[in-house]
Formats: C-alpha cells, sequence, structure tokens
C-alpha cells in the first residue's frame, strides 16, 4: 500500500530545459562539495548519498554486464511476473511506443528481464548497456527510478541530470515496484524509459496504475487459489469438534471454525513435527492440506516467546524471526512495518500514537493513519506486540541486527535515522 503522494520530476508546466540546466549545476555542485544553486529533491538526494557511499563511478557507473540468455530465462520464470506481463505490455507499450519510449521489467535484484517498445530507443539504450539480463540497481548503475523505486518502495520518476551517472543525464524514466499481494514480497518493478526531452508528469502515475493493475491480477489469482482451498477443506471441516483455521502457505485464513474471524495468520515457512506457535492465535497442531494447512489451536502451557530478532540488514528486504519453544518463524516486513517496529525496538517502554505519529510522518496529528498500521501488525503478531501504549511485550527478548553502515538503515524513510545511533 502506497502511503505517500507521488511526486512526478517535473511540476505541470514547468519547462524542462530550463529545469534540466538547473540540474546540472546542481549535480555538479554536488559531486564536487561546492554550494549548489538548490537543493535536488529529497528522494534523489538521498539516493544520491547512497550511491556515493557505495562507490559508483559518476562518469560510467559500475559493472553492468548482462547475464546469459538461460539465466535470464530462468529469472523470468522464478520471478512472479510472466503472469502479468501481458497486463504489463497492455497497459504500457503502445503509450511507450508513441512517446517514444521503452517499457521496461526488472526482477527484484534490478536484472531486466523484458523490454518492449519503441525500436529506436531500444537501439539507443543498446548503446547504454540497458538490455534484458543487465542489472539496473543502485549500486550498479547509480540514481535512476528503476534502482531507486526498488530502495524506497515508492514510484519514482528520475529527470536528466537526477540521474547520478553522467552518461544517464539525456534519459528520463519512471518507475514503480510491484509486490505479491501474497506476503507483501517486491517482485520488480516497471519502469517507462525513453529520452530527456519527452519527459511528462503524467508518466509516473500512468506506471503506478499499471502496477496497481498487475498486483489486483496477481490478488484475484490469489483468491481463486484460496477458494480452492476452502472446498478441499470444506469436508473436513463438517467432521472437526472444536476451533479450527485452514491457511494457504502465507497465513491467507480459507475457513475458519470455532474462533473469530480472520483474514491472515502468521505461519512459519517451515513446521516440524507438526506443532507450531502462531502469535496470534498460540500453540496449535498442524496437518499439511494440498495447498496449506490444518490448524488446530492447543491448550496454551504459558510458554514465553523466548527470541524475536529484528533483522534489518539487508537494503530491500526486512524480517521478523521468532524462535520460542515450538519452533521458529520469519515474517517478511513491509517498509512501513519495518520502521514502525524499530521505532518500538528503540524504546521498549513503548509509543502512544501521537508520539509514534510524529517518529513515523513528523506530524503527531496523524494518529488515524498509526492506529490502522498498529492494527495490521498487532493482529498478525498479537504474542509479540502489545498496546496502550504501542510497545514489544515483556516476554519478548529483543534483538535488532542493524547493516553495518547506518547510513543503510531503513533508507525509505528519515526518520529512524534520527534514532539510530540510540
Amino acid at each position: 500500500m502506497r502511503l505517500e503522494p507521488l511526486e512526478p520530476a517535473l511540476g505541470v508546466g514547468e519547462d524542462p530545459r530550463s529545469y534540466a540546466r538547473i540540474l546540472a549545476r546542481v549535480h555538479e555542485a554536488a559531486l564536487s562539495g561546492d554550494q549548489p544553486p538548490a537543493r535536488p529533491r529529497t528522494v534523489i538526494e538521498q539516493s544520491w548519498g547512497r550511491v556515493a557511499r557505495h562507490g559508483v563511478d559518476p562518469d560510467r557507473g559500475g559493472d553492468a554486464v548482462p547475464l546469459p540468455a538461460e539465466e535470464v530465462e530462468q529469472r523470468r520464470r522464478a520471478s512472479g511476473l510472466a503472469d502479468v506481463l501481458s497486463v504489463l505490455r497492455g497497459g504500457l507499450v503502445s503509450v511507450a511506443d508513441e512517446a517514444s519510449h521503452i517499457m521496461v521489467v526488472v526482477d527484484a535484484e534490478g536484472r531486466v528481464l523484458w523490454r518492449d517498445g519503441s525500436a529506436s530507443v531500444r537501439r539507443r539504450a543498446d548503446g547504454l548497456g540497458f538490455v534484458e539480463g543487465a542489472s539496473w540497481d543502485e549500486d550498479t548503475v547509480g540514481t535512476n527510478a528503476i534502482g531507486t523505486a526498488l530502495v524506497v518502495r515508492q514510484p519514482v520518476q528520475v529527470y536528466s541530470a537526477e540521474h547520478y551517472v553522467r552518461t544517464h543525464h539525456a534519459w528520463t524514466c519512471a518507475a514503480a515496484p510491484v509486490h505479491d499481494p501474497k506476503d507483501g514480497t517486491l517482485l520488480g518493478a516497471i519502469d517507462v524509459s525513453g529520452p530527456a526531452p519527452s519527459v511528462h508528469p503524467s508518466t509516473l502515475a500512468l506506471v503506478d496504475a499499471v502496477a496497481r493493475l498487475a498486483e489486483a491480477q496477481l490478488r484475484t489469482a490469489h483468491h481463486a487459489e484460496l477458494e480452492r482451498l476452502r472446498t478441499v477443506a470444506s469436508p473436513m471441516l463438517a467432521r472437526i469438534d472444536g476451533p479450527v483455521l485452514v491457511t494457504d502457505p502465507h497465513g491467507w485464513v480459507a475457513a475458519v471454525a470455532g474462533l473469530p474471524p480472520v483474514n491472515r495468520v502468521l505461519v512459519p515457512e517451515r513446521i516440524a513435527d507438526g506443532q507450531t506457535w502462531l502469535p496470534s492465535v498460540g500453540p496449535c497442531t498442524a496437518e499439511p492440506l494440498p495447498g496449506g494447512w490444518l490448524l488446530r489451536p492447543v491448550p496454551d502451557d504459558g510458554a514465553p516467546v523466548t527470541r524475536v530478532v529484528l533483522d534489518l540488514r539487508e537494503r530491500t528486504q526486512w524480517t521478523l524471526n521468532v524462535s520460542g519453544a515450538s519452533g521458529q518463524w520469519e515474517h517478511k516486513l513491509s517498509p512501513r512495518h519495518a520502521e514502525i517496529l524499530f521505532l518500538l525496538a528503540s524504546n521498549r517502554a513503548g509509543y502512544r500514537a501521537p508520539e509514534l505519529a510524529g517518529g513515523l510522518f513528523g506530524d503527531a496529528g496523524r494518529t488515524v493513519t498509526v492506529r490502522a498500521e498498529m492494527s495490521r501488525l498487532r493482529r498478525h503478531l498479537g504474542g509479540v506486540l502489545e498496546h496502550r501504549p504501542y510497545r514489544f511485550s515483556d516476554r519478548v527478548e529483543l534483538i535488532v541486527r542493524r547493516p553495518a553502515d547506518p547510513a543503510d538503515l531503513l533508507p525509505f524513510s528519515t526518520a529512524p535515522a534520527v534514532l539510530a545511533s540510540r
């Protein structure tokens, strides 16, 4: 779910050529350490800082040697994006072709999987190394819509000298990430790129809309899978006394009996000996079903959660790992939920909603948004998180694993940086 408004590279009616000249001076000043005539947009400034720290060459970028065709094909099949490729092409290719752009689809690591659109622009992209199998992440080619969108998990448009690498200044691009609605996993991103003079503020909104359309198709397919699981489980539920849940491997509930209705529970990727512990349910027995699990709660012996690890070391993936008497499970976190949990980990006494809103958004009045996000988190982590105030449970032994470079901590937000040294 996108929480922030879209920010096109140019405002409506702004002269692209004049703005490009300003950006060129800002870029050169930033690289030379001089006082710039203006500040770049926040998303660009933060990206420049990241790629500079990682040693990207502003003249030529990094090693973007494309993968062999066989590996590209393997990545296409494994990406989860092949099923929505027709939606992506249908929404973008004709528009990109008419506007002298190309449509590009990358996987979660920024490797180019598919290209389509204007033949002349594809030839120009070939000269830049922007081809199938190439890596277009920030660490390889610097600030660009694809790589930066994969880091911040938000749609991004980059124009002219907002690109960190000088050879990309003749381009403009707009990209939006695509997530798997089953578990929020980042699948990759879609992008529209073309010559800088063809920049238009509406391109970002178009790319974002098509990305959301692709996610909607994935969600529809997932609902069909849940319906099939419900059909398989129905005869079994009729013979079972007591509470029971039927979930898919990602914890989405297909059927429930004897328990309050719930859309999703956290389940571990692996369940040993048919026993597990779920934060919102407690100890359970687990029986495998075709496409999911049949979960039956058992009396709680009061055993505490022994360890919770909040792992923030990766730049684009954050996890919460819980270890207890019944084994362990891992939950992949959205950027916003990772940020919230980091803030809660920084203060075990907890925060009231206005305090948390101030830390997240710099606005203590955004309590409605905070309460909605905390409600989502506590539905899955009821045994880990408490409320009034919001905090980690006293029963939790909490460990936070941070990146080696503090500047890489949660790059999608500036709020946690204030607390990074605590």
